[in-house]
């Protein structure tokens, strides 16, 4: 139950609501457990079932008999003046004034509660949401897209519908029951304590159940989880499916796993709508066995049968608030399944960790150093990168070249701290990498991928992407030197054009310019270009290897690359070999001898 008292520390957030829905089930409580049992001396005095007092009782007020004493003088005296009919009169408008305000009150804990549970379950999508955008991109290799999306939608969403939905039934039928006890105990603690060892062992029953069922949900979630993955996988992978004539294949998988969620979630429900039918049936049962046992009572003279009839009817408002309360448990234990796979991400560990006393670091001014630099993304695959050496000077250009799986890639992300090295250090200026916040640390660099990533949103927003203070002139400034400006204006909206889900309606170079025009927007002192004209036919690459030396005019780039076009105007080429450098130097030098740089040029 930890996961249920952590989500309980979201109401903090919420405390005037969560105290209006406390006093409104507090007041539901008492018009329903207590109103209604005072009616039955009442109408035992009306129906001449006991005698009117006439006379006050003596002695103080603040006692448990004199309280009974002085209710029944006062009703005795209001039926004596009223006459009988007026009197039954007041107790039907008393009787319609109750489950008013009952009822009145239940809505009220309804009405406060509802904007806690959206906010809880807004709170808790927001904090899931940001831990997604500040974990490292090692937690996202091993866990599967799909199912991230899952824990965010459907999981978070199961916890509204299975716990904060049943939430104010937690608070309101523990103090219903309560009510209930207090007037059974009062009336004859023998029963009630017959009830108590009845009630144990149906609590007992259903509580087992209940344990179950979690464990089930938990696999309902998991397998929702691995049904979203593989939409997002069949959707992204579209082009190729088609291709390959494998949408039969497609179908088949996901038919398994989609039967598979639809027999465990069968089971699920089973066990979750046993919940009701179950507790009723045992609730008779202790009705029954209290009927036999209190009855047994009334005919030996130990108990009125008035007073059982009052003890029976109280009894009737622990049955429906327990029912609905045994219910309430199945689902939060539903719930917590969800809770806990959310959980998982929540406290995921933050392997890129920021320093505690970052060192400033608001400029860059003199070069960016690798020393001894060692790596691995996985200690038993074996070293990425070993004994990296490499200084890069402000202002200079350096191409890593290799063959694929050298570390190419790897050098680079290191640099904005996507991954931590393992051995050695990477320096800005003199100063660790890993001493400075990621924020500013990111703030000097600029990149441009393979892949263009853009976002489901116009052209102008794709290009200005989070950066504040920036002007039109600016954006089509940035068009402009990306040579982006011309088709952009050929679009429908021109710079408000939406470009569609990862800018699907553009093609492969105007993407990649899209991409350009933001980096030169942000204005970094440190570029990285990673093999960014790699996918482009010829024509879409020149115009994108324009733009890129427009981009890296005056400032410190790394760039990967395979083509011989995109690295030969470098100041320095570092050749990379199952993770090492094995050469460097200029073009010139390094076509001149024999070595790994002719072998991937083919000698030119």
């Amino acid at each position: 139950m930890r996961s249920f008292w952590r989500l309980l520390g979201y109401l903090r957030n919420y405390r005037a609501n969560v105290a209006l829905n406390i006093v409104s089930n507090l007041l539901t409580a008492i018009f329903t457990a207590v109103a209604i049992p005072l009616l039955a001396p009442f109408l035992e005095l009306l129906f001449d079932r006991k005698s009117l007092v006439t006379e006050p009782p003596a002695g103080s007020l603040f006692s448990a008999q004199n309280i009974s004493d002085y209710f029944n003088y006062t009703v005795s005296n209001f039926i004596t003046e009223q006459g009988k009919e007026a009197a039954l009169v007041y107790v039907c408008l008393w009787i319609v004034a109750v489950f008013f305000l009952k009822n009145l009150f239940r809505y009220l804990s309804l009405f406060f509660m509802a904007p806690v549970r959206n906010g809880i379950i807004r709170d808790l999508r927001g904090q899931l949401f940001h831990k997604l955008l500040v974990l490292p991109l090692p937690y996202f290799s091993e866990e599967r897209k799909g199912d991230l999306m899952s824990r965010i939608t459907a999981d978070v969403q199961e916890v509204e519908w299975s716990i904060l939905n049943v939430l104010e039934a937690v608070f309101r039928e523990p103090l219903i029951i309560g009510g209930a006890l207090g007037i059974m105990l009062y009336i004859s603690p023998q029963l009630t304590l017959f009830v108590f060892v009845l009630m144990f062992f149906t609590g007992f029953v259903i509580g087992g159940i209940g344990r179950r069922l979690k464990r089930s949900s938990l696999d309902v979630q998991e397998r929702l989880g691995t049904l979203v993955s593989l939409i997002e996988e069949a959707l992204s992978g579209l082009r190729i499916i088609k291709g390959f004539n494998a949408e039969g294949y497609q179908r088949d998988k996901f038919g398994r796993e989609n039967d598979g969620y639809r027999h465990t979630l069968t089971r699920l429900l089973w066990r979750r709508d046993l919940s009701s039918p179950l507790s009723e049936f045992l609730g008779i049962g202790v009705v029954a066995v209290l009927l036999w046992f209190g009855s047994r009572l009334v005919f030996s003279g130990q108990m009125a049968a008035e007073t059982f009839l009052t003890f029976i009817f109280a009894f009737y408002n622990v049955i429906e608030p327990a029912k609905k309360l045994s219910r309430a448990v199945y689902d939060i234990q539903k719930g917590i399944a969800a809770l806990q796979r959310v959980e998982m991400v929540l406290d995921a560990p933050l392997q890129i960790a920021e320093p505690e006393q970052p060192q400033p670091l608001d400029a860059f001014h003199d070069a960016i150093e690798y020393r001894d630099v060692g790596f691995a993304y996985n200690n038993n695959e074996g070293p990425v990168l070993q004994d990296i050496n490499l200084r890069i000077a402000k202002g200079r250009v350096v191409a890593l070249v290799g063959a694929s799986g050298a570390g190419k890639s790897t050098i680079a992300d290191l640099l904005p701290r996507f991954y931590d090295v393992q051995s050695g250090g990477i320096f800005i200026d003199g100063i660790d990498i890993r001493h400075v916040s990621l924020r500013s640390l990111r703030r000097l660099m600029g990149i441009v991928s393979q892949e263009a990533i853009l976002f489901n949103d116009t052209i102008y927003n794709n290009i200005v992407f989070g950066m504040e203070g920036v002007t039109a002139e600016d954006v089509e400034r940035a068009a402009r030197i990306a040579n982006a400006h011309d088709f952009i204006l050929a679009t429908e909206h021109g710079y408000q054009t939406n470009i569609g889900d990862r800018g699907l309606k553009l093609s492969g170079g105007q993407r990649q310019r899209l991409t350009i025009a933001r980096a030169i927007l942000k204005n970094p002192p440190i570029l990285i270009l990673d093999e960014a004209t790699s996918a482009l036919d010829a024509e879409s690459e020149k115009l994108v290897q324009q733009a890129l030396e427009e981009l890296m005019k005056n400032r410190t780039a790394i760039v990967i690359a395979h083509r011989l076009s995109t690295v030969r105007n470098a100041d320095e080429i570092v050749v990379l070999h199952r993770g090492r450098i094995v050469q460097r130097g200029t073009h010139e030098e390094l076509t001149a001898k024999e070595g790994e740089y002719r072998k991937l040029t083919g000698g030119m």
